[in-house]
């Protein structure tokens, strides 16, 4: 609609002067021919003179048409994601602005030239027609620029929701990650003491040193009966302890462990711990005391 009505506005301007002082072909003169003839040279001048701000007129209306074509390409041209933008939404609305305002202006200009056209002896049909066209197309950019003035605003309201919405989720996954490392943490900690043992090697006198062994000659040996020191005891962990070196010629396990889940064994001489099931090792007890002597 728009190509269109430039089209008239040109096709009704540029011929409109052009034949007005042109004689024809047989040397007689037409009647508006003869009433242009008798206008004032300073009329003609003022007449070609709102021809041309007129042709100058269909060409910014043009052009401004493009400009607002351009901007909406960049405000919905991203599939409809306006919320997108930041920065570019203000220098799209900002552009908007000005392009209003160009507007405005040459819709005075239009008002201005259709007064003078009333008083003006090239005042004719042909020239309503084409300022009315002109108005239309003018209406028609106010339209566009309020129809994406709205939608800019639309997105500028949903910017801000997403924004408040991306805070909020960010706490959220803050307090989350939080939580998981803690989570994890107390998960790593309970796994590391599910799968603590303690075990010590010692000769009978050191073991009874530390209380750990109590009985004499006449009486049964009792191992980790009473007050125990734990610090003489070694932290291992059940899935990786699977053989313990013993040192000693001579050894023998005090605490209860079922005897399919281990061996004894020789080395060079010496004796060594070899845990072979180790679920089954650890099933009665997380100690393990071994005398050598």
């Amino acid at each position: 609609m728009h190509r269109s009505m430039r089209t008239r506005a040109s096709r009704y301007i540029y011929p409109l002067f052009i034949g007005a002082v042109l004689i024809s072909c047989d040397g007689q003169r037409q009647p508006e021919q003869q009433s242009l003839m008798e206008i004032s040279k300073q009329e003609l001048a003022d007449a070609i003179e709102e021809r041309d701000r007129l042709l100058s007129l269909v060409k910014e209306i043009s052009a401004g048409m493009q400009q607002i074509r351009q901007l909406e390409s960049v405000t919905l041209g991203k599939g409809g994601g306006a919320a997108e933008m930041s920065d570019d939404n203000r220098g799209v609305m900002s552009d908007l602005e000005a392009i209003k305002r160009t507007i405005l202006q040459r819709r005075a200009l239009l008002d201005e030239m259709e007064t003078k056209l009333e008083n003006s002896t090239i005042n004719n049909k042909e020239l309503h027609e084409t300022l009315d066209a002109l108005r239309m197309q003018i209406d028609s950019q106010m339209e566009e620029v309020e129809v994406l003035r709205r939608h800019l605003l639309r997105a500028r309201s949903r910017i801000g929701d997403l924004h408040t919405s991306i805070d909020s989720l960010s706490i959220v996954v803050s307090e989350a990650e939080q939580e998981l490392v803690a989570a994890r943490d107390s998960s790593q900690k309970l796994e590391k003491h599910l799968n603590s043992c303690y075990y010590v090697v010692g000769t009978r006198q050191e073991l009874k040193r530390y209380n750990i062994i109590d009985g004499g000659f006449l009486r049964k040996t009792q191992v980790l009966k009473g007050d125990f020191n734990s610090e003489c005891f070694v932290q291992g962990d059940k899935r990786t302890l699977e053989m313990l070196p013993l040192n000693s010629r001579k050894a023998k396990l005090l605490t209860t462990h079922p005897e399919s889940s281990y061996a004894i064994i020789d080395s060079s001489g010496m004796k060594y711990l070899k845990i072979e099931k180790p679920d089954l090792f650890w099933s009665l007890s997380n100690y393990l005391v071994v005398q050598v002597d």
